[in-house]
């Protein structure tokens, strides 16, 4: 994977974890992905087709995918022999990355020496992955990903890390995509507690901090009524990282005493509504939301019908931190007609505040 690929076609066969692994290093390369899988992909491969970082064909392999192709990575055990007879035909480099996985199924445990991590085996830590950035991660968060036998991943998580772990570590696709495919909360707790009983060390690998809208706790109560011994590894959360990735600071000597982090996957005046948005409408800090994109024109109505000023400054930071991150300022009263215009999509961080409208020129 050292290879030059910039620009480069790359056809990555299968959808599994394995692919996962493998596809944060050729974008990271500036390879033009293409992931062709017949079946189910996992939830971080959906999510970044629909990004637009990679283009995915929803059909099994075929002789013709591969014209073009710099490089064929062969994810999918029992597409091993044809794809690399067809690279060997047209001249095209082949990886074998399949391991002893099959579409979304985890490397199988069979078989697997003890557990790398001595006195950790048994045990799960709760790791917060940052905002994205593989780099901001924590250094025990980092440490303690490097001693997995076991990776419970989410989809906003630092994945491409996990292209660092040896080829024995099972890698479980446990993403929930806003408003479509997820792993129910159940099946992951009851993972977690399989897998440590088993003697492994798991890691449960969150985007941002497991304590921030991250159901860290939940798992938390879970795994010590089971008698699992777990750890937790706090996070750096989006919604105050990844303003100032754009030169918003989320407080400001002389501007706001105050900030509110809200998560925006309920609507306003919706009955599971655990917000008090006249009172948030009232107040003169900031205001950062995760979570928010659908809601984000709802949310910004009843912030100014609770009475914050239509001309009060706003951003939108869509994928903060990572390569392909993108941004728009206005004000809260153009807020929602402006992410409908830039067609904003998930993740994004809403910053609504006086903070909103300083940038680092700003003395």
């Amino acid at each position: 994977m050292s290879l030059l690929l910039k620009d480069y076609g790359v056809l990555v066969i299968g959808g599994s974890t394995a692919a996962e692994r493998v596809i944060p290093r050729l974008l990271d390369s500036g390879a033009d992905v293409t992931v062709c899988e017949g079946g189910e992909v996992t939830t971080a491969i959906e999510a970044w087709a629909a990004d637009g970082r990679i283009s995915l064909t929803r059909t099994g392999f075929t002789e013709a995918m591969s014209w073009g192709k710099a490089l064929m990575v062969c994810c999918d055990e029992s597409l091993l022999r044809e794809v690399t007879l067809e690279g060997h035909r047209r001249g095209i480099l082949v990886d074998d990355e399949t391991g002893t996985s099959s579409p979304l199924t985890p490397v199988a445990l069979t078989g697997r020496r003890a557990s790398r991590a001595g006195d950790l085996a048994g045990q799960v830590a709760l790791v917060g992955g940052g905002p994205g950035d593989p780099g901001l991660i924590t250094v025990e968060g980092r440490r303690l990903l490097r001693l997995a036998d076991v990776v419970v991943a989410d989809h906003l998580g630092p994945l491409s890390l996990l292209g660092d772990l040896e080829p024995d570590v099972e890698i479980i696709d446990a993403g929930k995509l806003p408003y479509g495919r997820a792993m129910a909360q159940e099946r992951i707790n009851e993972l977690l507690v399989h897998r440590a009983r088993e003697g492994y060390f798991v890691v449960r690998l969150k985007g941002g901090d497991p304590y921030i809208f991250g159901r860290g706790f939940e798992e938390l109560q879970e795994l010590q009524k089971a008698g699992v011994p777990v750890r937790v590894v706090p996070g750096i959360t989006s919604a105050l990282a990844v303003p100032g990735t754009i030169g918003i600071p989320v407080t400001m000597r002389g501007v706001n005493h105050e900030f509110t982090v809200v998560s925006g996957h309920v609507p306003p005046g919706h009955k599971t509504s655990l917000v008090n948005w006249d009172a948030l409408g009232r107040m003169h800090g900031t205001i950062a939301i995760i979570m928010g994109v659908k809601n984000g024109p709802k949310i910004a109505e009843a912030l100014m019908k609770a009475g914050r000023s239509p001309k009060t400054p706003a951003a939108v930071i869509q994928d903060g931190t990572l390569p392909n991150q993108r941004s728009l300022r206005c004000t809260l009263g153009e807020l929602g007609e402006r992410m409908v215009e830039e067609a904003i999509k998930p993740p994004a961080v809403i910053v609504i505040g006086e903070v909103a409208g300083l940038d680092e020129g700003d003395e």
